[in-house]
């Protein structure tokens, strides 16, 4: 990106490089801000690959998956790469066109994929084919050298997470607990909810530590309760103390 950056007016240059920058840090967080930002950056250098690249993402993250399409098209022109094929197809998907999606997984490009981007790739294809309500299909597209291999790598928790949920789908609860187990064990940066899947399916419940109803009612009642305590069998004042209410805090979502 910084090669192509170059080829560009040094102040322009620096306009379209913070506005990449802000795309990348929110695209997860914020996606919606982020789309802006890609606009900003696709007006200013619109003939520049990684532009047109991030407002396909940026597009993508938002659901825009016609837009998002436009914009990898037109990436893939300029730089003549296959890397962005998956996640073209997985607008298709988005596009309510899951035919298509299929149609690219056996396009000679998913073979000039890496080996992450054939994972993805088998991903897209499992997902049409559950789309289309194949099933049983999207669970022999998942089955896979990959699958089976017991290394990790950054692509490996999702593939089993994707098991799992189509063995859930199709009624196999004993073989989709085991995948999702699976899942949880190769997912160190929290790429899934396997661990709320399983615990879902071991009937695990989850309750906040405040009920904020229940707080919400006691400081409509009052902090305080005045108590009036007659020490000495007498009425005088000196004798009247404040009794803290107990029922303050309430001890009890995944």
């Amino acid at each position: 990106m910084r090669q192509e950056l170059m080829s560009l007016p040094k102040g322009l240059a620096e306009d379209v490089s913070r506005n990449l920058v802000m795309v990348a840090q929110l695209i997860d967080e914020d996606p919606e801000k982020a789309y802006e930002y890609s606009r900003v950056a696709l007006r200013l250098a619109s003939r520049v690959a990684a532009v047109r690249e991030a407002a396909g993402f940026a597009a993508y993250a938002t659901q825009k998956y016609s837009e998002a399409l436009a914009e990898f098209r037109a990436a893939r022109r300029m730089s003549g790469g296959v890397e962005l094929w998956p996640v073209m197809a997985d607008c298709e998907r988005g596009l309510n066109r899951p035919e298509r999606a299929l149609a690219m997984a056996g396009e000679p490009e998913t073979q000039k994929l890496d080996k992450a981007g054939q994972v993805e790739m088998r991903l897209v294809a499992a997902g049409a084919r559950r789309d289309l309500g194949q099933l049983d299909a999207a669970i022999v597209t998942l089955q896979s050298p990959e699958l089976a291999s017991s290394a990790v790598h950054p692509w490996t928790a999702r593939l089993r997470y994707a098991y799992a949920d189509a063995l859930l789908a199709a009624g196999r609860e004993r073989e989709a607990r085991e995948w999702f187990a699976k899942a949880l064990e190769a997912d160190k940066d929290g790429a899934t909810d396997a661990s709320d899947r399983l615990a879902e399916m071991d009937g695990v419940e989850f309750v906040d530590a405040f009920d904020e109803d229940e707080v919400d009612e006691d400081s409509d009642r009052g902090d305080v309760v005045d108590v009036d305590v007659d020490v000495d069998g007498d009425d005088d004042e000196d004798d009247d103390f404040d009794e803290d209410d107990s029922d303050d805090s309430v001890g009890d979502k995944s």
